[in-house]
């Protein structure tokens, strides 16, 4: 005969809303901690004093994160210019164009960004014997695309496969030539599919700006990163990073929301 005293078993359910209140409980303690137990002077001396966040500004603001967005646009332009190219080819029924762009993609989405950042800048003077036209912006701009290109070419692939064969069926049925029914009908469909995954990459490539100190820059090219760096030498102090932490946030918090929105938007359309 069963135990009549036997506790009855813990639903799932109810299991997952008692874990959920244990860490909600010990995030509060250990905010309350370190409310209590931190060094706030030390802190406010060394992350947040106003003196040097009023001599960051204005050029913090005017020559760091305007070089930020620049390097950003410029390199997203740049590669999604390239992507489409490889995209388009990595689906090509030619068999070169297919091995061109699948060892293009592979390899600089293998290589750390870094190092495609160093390859560019100092590779090709070496091996060409030219420079980039552009100065920093220039090689900048193209290491981070070349970069963004590899990946985003796969993003674009799955946006034009996501797109109904028929599509492009009925197209050729009126008469038009792969090229334009391509261009005009499976493009514009693909591109509405991949605008969120493109809009991350655009986010990426923000924070991936940061890199670009590897190249050199001068008093008027420097992006945030290196900007904060140099500032926080001479301050001999980490608020710098704390304003550039700062900047980037309010550049990529609203970008980040876009992106929430706009795969909502894209569910309810499906």
């Amino acid at each position: 005969m069963a135990d009549s005293t036997t506790r009855p078993k813990m639903s799932p359910r109810r299991r997952s809303e008692l874990i959920r209140y244990v860490l909600y409980g010990l995030l509060v303690a250990a905010a309350i901690a370190a409310i209590f137990f931190a060094d706030w002077g030390r802190i406010q001396r060394n992350f947040f004093n106003i003196d040097s966040m009023r001599e960051m500004l204005p050029s913090v603001v005017t020559i760091a994160a305007r070089n930020t967005v620049i390097y950003t646009v410029a390199s997203f332009s740049l590669g999604i210019v390239g992507a489409l190219g490889l995209a388009l080819m990595k689906m090509s029924s030619v068999k070169p164009y297919k091995w061109i762009a699948t060892v293009y993609i592979e390899l600089f989405r293998g290589l750390p960004a870094l190092i495609t950042i160093i390859l560019v800048a100092f590779g090709l003077p070496i091996a060409f014997g030219w420079r980039i036209p552009g100065g920093t912006l220039g090689t900048g701009s193209l290491g981070l695309a070349i970069v963004a290109s590899a990946y985003m070419a796969e993003t674009i692939r799955a946006g034009v496969e996501a797109v109904p064969r028929g599509q492009m069926e009925a197209a050729r049925s009126l008469g038009m030539s792969h090229a334009r029914a391509m261009a005009s009908i499976v493009l514009p469909q693909a591109f509405r599919i991949i605008v969120p995954p493109l809009t991350n990459e655009f986010v990426l490539l923000i924070k991936d700006t940061s890199l670009l100190f590897v190249i050199g820059t001068t008093p008027l090219t420097k992006e945030l990163t290196k900007f904060a760096r140099d500032f926080m030498t001479t301050e001999r102090n980490a608020t710098p990073l704390t304003v550039a932490a700062i900047l980037y946030l309010i550049i990529t918090l609203p970008l980040t929301r876009l992106v929430a929105q706009l795969e909502k938007r894209t569910a309810r359309a499906r």
